[in-house]
């Protein structure tokens, strides 16, 4: 089975509510080299591991001249550990907790809504529903988090585009 681990890096805590399971953790540091102003979401996949076993040939079956077998060859069952899929951690933008008010989750809602991808009412919260929601959408484009990203908010409209 392949779990998810999704945080978040902003620089307060947020809890979804007391009886969903806490997906986003915050913590005071961005990834190095970003601006320490910006939010940023963490998604790691674990390793998938699977366990392997094999007869390995310990003595070959020792035959006669005339191709007759003397004795059987020996095996040694052997059982390893082998990584299937790599650990794999992925940084990406975030809109900061403290423009995600009641109004642009509504806003956000909606706009999931309309794509058919949510359909919960307009509550404003960052919930469950929502979350998966937002998973929903961003699957798509490879990001694969409940974790609302700054290319989705954007895509969304809820973000300004920033001209260069």
């Amino acid at each position: 089975m392949i779990l998810g681990l999704t945080v978040t890096a902003c620089a307060e805590q947020t809890l979804i509510s007391p009886v969903e399971p806490v997906l986003v953790e915050s913590f005071a540091a961005p990834p190095p080299g970003s601006d320490p102003n910006s939010c940023w979401g963490k998604d790691v996949t674990p390793a998938v591991i699977e366990t392997v076993t094999q007869d390995i040939l310990v003595q070959p079956a020792e035959v006669s001249s005339d191709g007759t077998v003397v004795s059987e060859p020996i095996y040694k069952r052997e059982t390893r550990q082998a990584i299937v899929k790599e650990r794999r951690e992925l940084w990406f933008e975030t809109p900061c907790q403290d423009k995600l008010t009641p109004d642009i989750i509504a806003t956000l809602q909606r706009a999931l809504k309309a794509r058919g991808l949510y359909t919960g009412a307009l509550s404003g919260q960052m919930d469950g529903p929502t979350r998966a929601a937002i998973r929903r959408f961003q699957v798509k484009e490879g990001l694969d988090s409940s974790i609302l990203s700054l290319w989705a908010a954007r895509k969304l409209g809820l973000v300004a585009i920033e001209r260069s």
